[in-house]
């Protein structure tokens, strides 16, 4: 029974990395209201190497709609610029010689509906993982019961991992429900 244990827990934990993931990208996407997540994934040519923004510079917030970005050293504040630019995020920053200003544009009606679309085309990538991580623990399942393993536990496995299967399906349907709430809201 313990090899059933074992493919469950690995069941569990892959479908915990689809949802930390799914999390991350739902952050990138903006809500009109600036947060430092944005530029999450933001790299910057740091002598010779592509290195997050967040690990050369402080990035912040001065109110709901302005973000800051301070570097460490001043002479890469010209290639922090460039790469928030490059990342294709719509932002625009000023350099005032110190650190980048960032107004956060207000986002239009149908610029919010194309976000939400965004969104839940995240969540389809995510119940795609869970589904395709499903798929390998039965087939694991199917394999143990070709090897020995009783019908009924056999059932039972593939009904606990149908189970965790729903319960995940759900916690992503609720994740893009309250990201779609929270882009909507003005």
């Amino acid at each position: 029974m313990t090899e059933i244990d074992e493919t469950i827990s690995e069941f569990k934990s892959a479908n915990n990395k689809s949802l930390t993931f799914l999390e991350t990208e739902l952050r990138k996407i903006r809500t009109g209201k600036a947060t430092p997540d944005m530029l999450e994934g933001v790299m910057v040519d740091y002598y010779g190497s592509m290195t997050n923004l967040s690990k050369v510079a402080n990035i912040g917030t001065l109110d709901g709609r302005t973000l800051t970005v301070q570097p460490w050293e001043k002479n890469i504040l010209s290639d922090c610029a460039k790469a928030i630019i490059n990342a294709n995020l719509g932002l625009a920053p000023q350099d005032n010689g110190e650190m980048l200003i960032i107004t956060i544009p207000m986002l239009t009606e149908e610029r919010r509906k194309d976000l939400c679309k965004i969104a839940r085309a995240e969540g389809e990538h995510a119940k795609v993982s869970i589904r395709n991580n499903r798929k390998d623990a039965m087939d694991y399942i199917k394999e143990l019961k070709n090897d020995g393993l009783s019908e009924d536990d056999a059932k039972t496995a593939e009904t606990e991992v149908q189970e965790v299967t729903n319960a995940f399906v759900k916690k992503i349907d609720s994740l893009i429900d309250a990201k779609e709430v929270d882009v909507m809201k003005i």
